[in-house]
C-alpha cells in the first residue's frame, strides 16, 4: 500500500495544477498526503482489525478532517449524516474514492474471489453505483494479479475482458487532451494504463501525473499497482513515511507486516 501512499503524496501539488510532462522534482516540501492517503490507512486498518469499513472511513474523517485538498462533496455529505446519527445510506456514487482507497485489499487475499468481494463491501459503502464498484474491483485485481507474478498484458486482458475498460491508448496519446475527472470512468482505465506505459516504479507514477486531471488520485491508483508489479525503492518508502502522522504510519506499518509489501532493499 504504500506504492499507493507515494503517489498519492508525489501528485499532491498537482491536483489543481496539472503538469503535462514528466519531469518534475519527486518529492519536495510542498508535497503532504491527500483524502487518499488517509482513507487507504483507513481500508488498511478495517482489513487488520474487522468490523464494517464504514464505520473505520467515518472515524478517520473525523479525525484527520483537514486534509490537503480536503475530501469529496460527496463523501463529506456521507460524514455528516452519519455524525448526526442517521446512519450510514450510501450515495450511488461513481466517483473515483471508491477506487483510490482499494490498495490494500489487493494486498490482503489469496484468491481472485475474496480479494472482488472485498472490493465491493469497501466500495459499495459509500460508492454504491456500479462504476463505482466496478472501478474498486478492477484496481484490485490488477494489484492481486500483479503480486501474483502475472505479466501486463495478461492484466490488461483482464481487466478488459472483466470490466469492459477500453485500455487501447497510451499516456502519449492522451496527454495533450485529457482533462480533470472525478469518476471511475474517467480516471481508473488512464490509472491502468500508467501502471501499463511505465518501465519501473517511479516511471509509472510520472505516467500517471503527466496526463494531468485528477493527479493524485490517478498517482495513487497507479502506484497501488506498480508496487505490487515492480516494488517500491526503500528510500521513496521511507521519504513517503516521514510524510505521515504517526497513527497513519503505524497502521502502515502494522498492515505490511501481516500482508506484506515489495520494497527493494
Amino acid at each position: 500500500m504504500i506504492g499507493a501512499i507515494i503517489g498519492d503524496i508525489v501528485g499532491s501539488i498537482y491536483e489543481f495544477d496539472n503538469i503535462r510532462t514528466k519531469d518534475f522534482p519527486f518529492f519536495t516540501s510542498e508535497q503532504d498526503y491527500t483524502d487518499d492517503t488517509i482513507l487507504t490507512v483507513a481500508t488498511a486498518d478495517w482489513l487488520l482489525h474487522g468490523g464494517s469499513p464504514e464505520q473505520y472511513y467515518l472515524g478517520y474523517a473525523i479525525r484527520h478532517p483537514y486534509p490537503m485538498g480536503s475530501y469529496g462533496e460527496g463523501f463529506v455529505s456521507w460524514v455528516k449524516r452519519a455524525q448526526r446519527g442517521l446512519g450510514f445510506a450510501p450515495y450511488n456514487s461513481c466517483g473515483n474514492g471508491s477506487a483510490m482507497r482499494i490498495g490494500p485489499v489487493g494486498w490482503a487475499f489469496d484468491t481472485e474471489e475474496k480479494t472482488l468481494e472485498a472490493a465491493r463491501v469497501s466500495a459499495a459503502c459509500t460508492h454504491n453505483h456500479p462504476e463505482g464498484i466496478k472501478g474498486a474491483q478492477a484496481v484490485a485485481l490488477c494489484i492481486f494479479m500483479a503480486r501474483k507474478g502475472e505479466s501486463k498484458e495478461a492484466i490488461r486482458k483482464a481487466v478488459e475482458t472483466k470490466y469492459g475498460y477500453d485500455l487501447g491508448f497510451t499516456c502519449d496519446e492522451i496527454r495533450p487532451s485529457y482533462t480533470w475527472g472525478a469518476t471511475c470512468q474517467d480516471t481508473v482505465p488512464q490509472s491502468i494504463r500508467a501502471f501499463i506505459d511505465g518501465t519501473d516504479f517511479e516511471d509509472c507514477i510520472r505516467n500517471a501525473i503527466s496526463i494531468g486531471g485528477d493527479s493524485d488520485t490517478l498517482a495513487c491508483i497507479t502506484g497501488s499497482i506498480a508496487e505490487a508489479f515492480y516494488g517500491v525503492p526503500c528510500d521513496m518508502s521511507d521519504k513517503a513515511m516521514a510524510y505521515l502522522s504517526d497513527d497513519l504510519r503505524n497502521i502502515v506499518s502494522d498492515f505490511e507486516a501481516r500482508y506484506g509489501a515489495r520494497i527493494i532493499r
